[in-house]
């Protein structure tokens, strides 16, 4: 089979009179420079959860002085002093369990090893390992995402119960008015915007003012403040006493470069990278910078290899401190890599390992579910039954036909009169699963992650604080982070089955880690892989996609459109044809069911663009409710890796009044700007998860650096019965689909699943 021309369609011509697209002219801005739309590509670093920044970007907005309310007047910093709202109340149920798995790794010493623990002092073992990897090139650009945002520093939060679709968490945490005004004063001699008071305060404590006078680089963990605003900030406050060797500044730029990673799911970094990026930042010996960082404990150190690579238990010691037999056995052996980490990724990371290692030793490995078995409806969903009545951990992969067969296990399990449920990502995967698995004569069978670990669905916890399941089924997979896990398995009894559902091939989560992909490399559990096949030509494309081939489908519904286009500017005119008149007419889903997926937020044809575009033709309005209208689609992100889709209702004194799919949600004034976004047009990442009836995926050509297979195979598996893609990249769209996926992240948990296997 042929690749999908540029400019051709699967089905019938793009122009012709009864095809999906009506032949209009284009009259649209020229498009902005390429840098702008890449600067703002759908990497996974923010998908609406932080508001827009001072650059026109989406990563870490700087604080601005005022937020506009939602009744269109300016809000204060009403955020600050504002008490506390249920879904901070839900969030302290949340640090609880992170305070047990605190209390279980607080015996624990030294430093963490990938697979064996390390030993010696920190210096020690970096001088040690330093020897070893000598010869190694460093790399030199690692990071282009945003600057950290206090969003990504706490796992992602619970719903209220109050409401069904979550709520917003953004708020940050109260700081007295005195407190405050102590960090005016220290940042205002500094030469510091006054707005990042309240910031400070929240983020630093009571003691802000003392913390960064004494620490100016502390800046640095504010958002929207890079290394040059503290270098800037430390200056105007320590004077010729501040250099870029102080150790106060390395250490600050460990730990900004660690945080910085994680935006961009990395959950460790090769020690070889950071020292790198130091030395990129003017610092002058890295080496000792990062031992520093150890000794402070701003970052811990980890291995990858055996012990007695950095051991001399065996042998006598030369004055060189080796054997004549452990320097050749030195000479053969790979080099030692070394990972740096912040402690809550390490923290998590050996939690979930030790957790799912509990789960698979704890199961009942003699039940006895053939009967099940033999009545599910495929011979997949079969195999999965039988294979999860014998194991504690399963991995379950395929499409979305696939889902099916979890569903098939959930009604079979509860058949057999076991608390079995199914966990999904978005509201919109709840509703399809729920259809799934039908009412097998007890509760709900299914809810939304975030929803079960805050209480608001789902089973309840038991007098230990474990889930009352028997079987839990994680569907969507792949956007669990590892944070968002390790909270899941230690709410887990043991005894408990768990499987975890998805689809290998889209893209990973918002936040930190890989927990599917590493389980599935690790084959830390039995694997059952799908042999239900996505139907249509939508499902044939998107399988191909899979496998790295973009291949002409027959598309006689109309099913696939492709549609050519010179630039952004025409593809933002044709984007508008298609949602408001061409796929309503020819197709006959109405523009509300059909969704638009690009590439980034930036750009003359980012979601920020077409969404500008899409609201003049199809709700037009004075935006008069801070800058949105009755009757606007919109995307409330309630947490970091979370949309949840709806619409706006009204506003009052209470927030923005939104409908979640039937659910109301209410957004508080001063959260409105920070976790509310129009939304008839979304990035990937914001978009896994949920499906439409209609799809429309935007490709200007300023896009082709921000595509790749996973992303291809994300956008275009979104719609159920219609696709269209207008496409302006020529031949990156069929390179970025034949190019290999490869492992962008950087984490952990596969090395610690192995070796607790071993």
């Amino acid at each position: 089979m042929t690749a999908l021309p540029r400019g051709e369609s699967p089905g019938p011509s793009a122009n012709d009179d009864d095809s999906v697209v009506a032949d209009e002219p284009a009259a649209a801005p020229a498009p902005a420079p390429a840098e702008e739309a890449t600067a703002d590509a759908d990497d996974g670093a923010d998908d609406g959860e932080t508001a827009e920044g001072p650059e026109g970007t989406d990563g870490a907005p700087a604080p601005e002085a005022t937020v506009a309310g939602v009744d269109g007047t300016a809000e204060g910093d009403a955020g600050a002093a504002a008490a506390p709202s249920e879904a901070e109340a839900e969030l302290a149920a949340q640090r609880e369990l992170r305070e047990r798995i605190e209390k279980r790794k607080a015996e624990k010493e030294g430093p963490i090893a990938a697979g064996a623990k390390l030993s010696g002092p920190a210096a020690d073992l970096l001088a040690a390992v330093r020897a070893v990897e000598s010869g190694e090139k460093p790399s030199t650009a690692f990071f282009d995402s945003p600057a950290p945002s206090p969003d990504r520093r706490s796992t992602p939060a619970p719903a209220p119960v109050r409401e069904r679709a979550p709520a917003p968490v953004h708020a940050p945490q109260g700081a007295s008015p005195e407190a405050v005004a102590a960090v005016a004063a220290v940042l205002a001699e500094g030469g510091a915007p006054e707005a990042l008071a309240g910031p400070a305060a929240g983020t630093l404590g009571a003691q802000a003012g003392e913390i960064l006078r004494e620490d100016p680089w502390q800046l640095l963990s504010l958002p929207g403040v890079g290394p040059e605003q503290a270098d800037g900030f430390a200056r105007a406050l320590l004077g010729a006493g501040c250099g870029p060797d102080d150790e106060r500044r390395t250490a600050a730029l460990v730990g900004w470069l660690l945080e910085r990673a994680a935006l961009q799911g990395h959950t460790a970094l090769d020690a070889a990278q950071v020292r790198a990026a130091l030395a990129g930042r003017a610092v002058t010996d890295p080496d000792a910078a990062v031992q520093h960082a150890i000794a402070e404990g701003v970052v811990l150190v980890f291995q990858d290899g055996p012990e007695d690579e950095l051991s001399d238990e065996d042998g006598e010691t030369d004055e060189s401190g080796g054997t004549e037999e452990g320097a050749e056995q030195a000479a053969e052996r790979e080099p030692v890599q070394v990972f740096l980490g912040l402690d809550r990724y390490a923290l998590a990371e050996e939690s979930l390992a030790d957790g799912l290692a509990r789960l698979v030793n704890a199961c009942e490995k003699d039940a006895d579910w053939s009967d099940a078995a033999a009545a599910a409806p495929s011979p997949s969903a079969a195999e999965l039954i039988r294979t999860a009545a014998a194991h504690g951990l399963v991995a379950h992969t395929g499409g979305e036909a696939a889902r099916a067969e979890p569903a098939a296990l959930i009604a079979a399990a509860a058949g057999l009169g076991l608390r079995a449920l199914g966990a999904t990502h978005s509201a919109d995967g709840r509703q399809r699963l729920a259809e799934a698995v039908g009412d097998p004569g007890r509760s709900l069978p299914a809810v939304t992650l975030a929803g079960l670990l805050s209480g608001a669905e789902g089973p309840g916890r038991d007098e230990e604080g474990a889930l009352a399941l028997d079987l839990l089924v994680v569907l969507d997979a792949p956007q669990l982070d590892v944070e968002t896990g390790a909270m899941l398995v230690e709410s887990l009894a043991d005894g408990t089955r768990l499987v975890f559902s998805g689809d290998p091939g889209v893209l990973e989560s918002a936040g930190a880690g890989r927990v599917f992909a590493d389980v599935l490399a690790a084959r830390a559990c039995p694997q059952v892989v799908s042999r239900t096949p996505d139907p249509g030509p939508i499902g044939e494309l998107v399988s191909g996609i899979g496998i790295g081939e973009l291949n002409q489908v027959e598309a006689p519904g109309k099913e696939v459109v492709i549609v050519p286009v010179r630039d952004a500017g025409e593809a933002v005119h044709r984007t508008v044809q298609l949602v408001a008149d061409s796929v309503p007419r020819a197709i006959g889903v109405p523009s509300s069911d059909t969704q638009v997926i690009t590439v980034g937020h930036g750009g003359s044809a980012g979601t920020r663009a077409l969404n500008e575009a899409l609201k003049q033709r199809l709700n037009p309005g004075p935006g008069r409710f801070g800058g949105f209208d009755p009757g606007d689609r919109v995307a409330h992100v309630p947490a970091p890796g979370r949309t949840v889709p709806g619409v706006v209702v009204s506003a009052d004194t209470e927030g923005l009044h939104l409908d979640c799919a039937g659910s109301p949600v209410v957004v508080p004034q001063e959260r409105v700007a920070a976790s509310v976004r129009h939304a008839w047009a979304l990035s990937a990442h914001q978009a896994a998860g949920m499906r439409w009836p209609a799809v429309v995926v935007v490709l200007p050509g300023d896009a082709a650096q921000g595509l790749s297979r996973p992303w291809v195979y994300t956008a275009f598996s979104r719609g159920e019965r219609h696709l269209s893609v207008v496409h302006g990249v020529d031949q990156a769209l069929p390179r970025a689909v034949a190019q290999s996926p490869a492992q962008d992240r950087t984490t952990r948990l596969r090395t610690l699943l192995e070796a607790s296997d071993g």
